[in-house]
């Protein structure tokens, strides 16, 4: 038998998760890691507490895995890697050691930087070069801050990098230094025409080239893991991409058209568009999909912010809802929100509206509003903002999504699925398994060591749990839809 190791270093934790080839699950593990928040926008993360966690979750990994197997070593046959986007690290590879807090995707902190940009014209090169927007959410103008405000110093040995570099470094003992295509393409550094770190974007932003990690395939061998770690030595680490690519491709959307959402602290919708690059497209972000080796695949991506994270917020201000579970069933006491809309802005809002400055808002509310309708207006929240990307991929490329194939923690919420079908009129496809950010990372690393013969071979670990169609009333879909683009619009340029 197989074993895949998969690590998925998400927002707010660490899961590992190991499967055989028939993509069952063997062993499981998580563990949080704390989040520091040191003023209004700035969301902080100790890289030495991701590598905490990573670590705590191998090892529980490796201890479940002696349990089945007898007390003898399960034979690992490659180790692969999904990581929170956009998140920057800086170390120091002499001493390994980080060299000031990472920047999380959700902090806001360069907001004004990417106004002076956008002001002084650079938006159309860094649309035409990168496929992103000027934004905070990316890592470029990140880590331009630390090195000018943050207190990290340009040095020989520093290594700036996103999570999964971080992780390749300490996995392999300091041996690899290295990246992939998916997650350099979140940076605002990466030529996506070319492949490789873009020498203008670099020098526009203050980044040392030298400073960023080599860029590799997302299915190929990385490093083998050092003694020093949970998994023991020289155990193959094949297969990194970014979260949502690794969700995309474990979902076995790997023809053109197909698409994904995954819910989790924000929702990721990406299209598969094929091997050739698109020019830039309005509201939504161009980027590599992955790279198996044999050229990049290319996704369209509608970036939400919160979606999950707003389940969370309201489990700690409603009465009588302490968890997702009771959201959802306060959510389904009610037929309705009654008017109410929840725009979740709280780190104002990505695709496609693109606006750092929006800010949360609850509308629509009268006496006769409850907690429920609150919480109904919450759920929806998630399905119409995903509406908004879809729209906007249907005026893209042509045509609507035909079915959504969704993911992440907010998953099993069957009253969000039934709604996200009716605001696309599509079918809404459930796995089920719903980790499949890490069956992405593992089908990488196990395509790259042989366990899967091709894409397809991997694919055929997707087995359908539920698939939910639209009801057809499309009259009542259209005016919630109205009705939260007129709320949205409210919240706008705050």
């Amino acid at each position: 038998m197989a074993v895949v190791i998969a690590i998925d270093a998400g927002t707010t934790g660490v899961r590992s998760m190991a499967i055989d080839e028939t993509g069952a699950e063997l062993a499981y593990a998580y563990r949080p890691f704390p989040q520091h928040y040191p003023g209004p926008g700035l969301v902080e993360h100790d890289p030495n507490d991701i590598w905490e966690a990573t670590t705590l979750t191998l090892s529980e990994l490796c201890a479940a895995l002696r349990t089945r197997d007898d007390g003898r070593p399960a034979a690992v046959a490659a180790v692969g890697i999904a990581n929170q986007r956009e998140t920057v690290v800086a170390w120091d590879r002499r001493t390994g050691e980080p060299l000031a807090r990472a920047l999380v995707w959700q902090d806001v902190r360069t907001a004004g930087r990417c106004e002076q940009l956008e002001a002084d014209g650079h938006l159309p090169e860094v649309r035409r070069r990168t496929g992103l927007v000027l934004s905070p959410y990316f890592s470029g103008t990140k880590a331009e801050w630390l090195l000018r405000h943050g207190g990290v110093p340009v040095h020989p040995d520093l290594a700036v990098g996103t999570v999964d570099s971080w992780l390749i470094w300490k996995l392999s003992g300091g041996s690899a230094f290295a990246t992939d295509a998916t997650n350099a393409s979140r940076t605002l550094l990466y030529d996506l025409a070319s492949g490789a770190w873009s020498t203008s974007m670099c020098d526009l932003l203050s980044v040392p080239i030298d400073s960023l990690p080599h860029i590799r395939p997302s299915a190929g061998r990385f490093c083998r893991t050092a003694d020093t770690t949970a998994l023991g030595p020289g155990i193959a680490l094949s297969g990194v991409a970014g979260d949502q690519q690794a969700a995309l491709f474990g979902q076995g959307c790997h023809e053109a058209g197909m698409a994904k959402n995954t819910y989790g602290t924000g929702s990721f919708v990406l299209m598969n568009v094929g091997e050739r690059c698109p020019q830039p497209v309005d509201g939504l972000l161009t980027t590599v999909a992955w790279d198996l080796g044999t050229g990049r695949t290319y996704a369209l991506e509608g970036s939400i912010f919160a979606t999950g994270a707003t389940v969370g917020w309201l489990c700690g201000v409603l009465a009588g809802a302490a968890d997702p579970a009771g959201i959802e069933s306060l959510a389904r006491s009610v037929p309705d929100s009654a008017g109410v809309v929840v725009v979740p802005a709280f780190a104002g809002l990505g695709s496609p509206w693109w606006d750092p400055s929006a800010r949360g808002a609850i509308m629509g509310l009268t006496f006769a509003a409850t907690p429920a309708h609150i919480a109904r207006a919450a759920v929806e929240s998630m399905a119409l903002q995903t509406r908004d990307v879809a729209e906007a991929m249907h005026a893209a490329v042509g045509r609507p999504v035909a079915e959504l194939r969704i993911d992440g923690g907010a998953a099993v919420n069957d009253l969000l699925c039934a709604i996200q079908a009716d605001q696309l009129d599509a079918p809404v496809s459930r796995p089920e398994v719903t980790e499949t950010t890490a069956m992405g990372a593992a089908m990488l690393a196990g395509l790259a060591e042989g366990v899967w013969s091709s894409p397809a071979d991997a694919a055929s670990a997707w087995k359908l749990d539920r698939r939910f169609e639209p009801t057809g009333d499309r009259a009542d879909a259209d005016r919630l839809h109205a009705l939260w683009r007129q709320a949205l619009e409210r919240t706008l340029r705050w």
